[in-house]
């Protein structure tokens, strides 16, 4: 009996997070997604690169000594776990901006970062702004994101490399949002618009060496 009320209760278990997955808001998680990783990069880049942390085992050796190396505090897991621990906070800067052009709907920032700074920031004429309550939800979609991904998002942004926003929004947070693909329709649009390109390229080069060889054999 015990063991059948557990297997039910596992049953609706599995179906309520399911399902609440499947509820999730795809601009709202892709979003958040990607202003965590704007904002990691942000603070990373303000760090001293000569700033050192030491890590280590903390054992004494044989001879008495204690084992001890420094790295960059910058990328560190102790420097990214501090960041993670606020980078929700920065959610209030952030308001649903509608491109113009291809009418995709993302949360970006709207504030710079620091007061006169020069960055260069979308029309404001294109932003949503909700209140506080857009602010709150894109707050939680964070959150909910930090806590499900920390480890990835901290392997990630350790080993520095290339494309970290594609790489956890697209492929690391799928499982998690709803197997969502977080692809901005522009580049997605260029991507197929150079695909073409080179088709044509390629068909045109092809036809010419036909009509060099059909020329060729005429000739002969």
């Amino acid at each position: 009996m015990a063991s059948w009320i557990f297997h039910m209760f596992m049953m609706m278990l599995s179906t309520f997070i399911s399902c609440s997955q499947s509820k999730r808001d795809k601009v709202l998680y892709c979003s958040a997604c990607k202003a965590i990783v704007d904002e990691l990069n942000y603070s990373i880049s303000q760090v001293d690169p000569k700033k050192t942390i030491n890590v280590g085992s903390f054992r004494l050796n044989p001879d008495g000594t204690m084992t001890d190396k420094k790295v960059p505090f910058a990328r560190s897991e102790t420097h990214l776990s501090e960041l993670l621990d606020g980078v929700c906070n920065s959610m209030s800067d952030y308001a649903l901006y509608i491109d113009p052009d291809t009418h995709h709907k993302q949360y970006r920032r709207f504030a710079p970062r620091v007061s006169g700074s020069s960055e260069d920031f979308p029309d404001f004429e294109n932003f949503k702004f909700d209140g506080p309550e857009a602010s709150n939800n894109l707050k939680f979609a964070c959150e909910t994101l930090v806590e499900e991904l920390e480890d990835d998002i901290i392997s990630l942004l350790g080993r520095d490399e290339g494309d970290v926003q594609e790489k956890l929004c697209s492929r690391v947070s799928a499982p998690h949002v709803a197997e969502m693909v977080c692809a901005d329709p522009r580049g997605d649009l260029e991507k197929v618009t150079s695909g073409l390109q080179r088709r044509k390229q390629t068909m045109a080069e092809s036809k010419k060496e036909e009509t060099t060889e059909a020329y060729g054999e005429e000739k002969l």
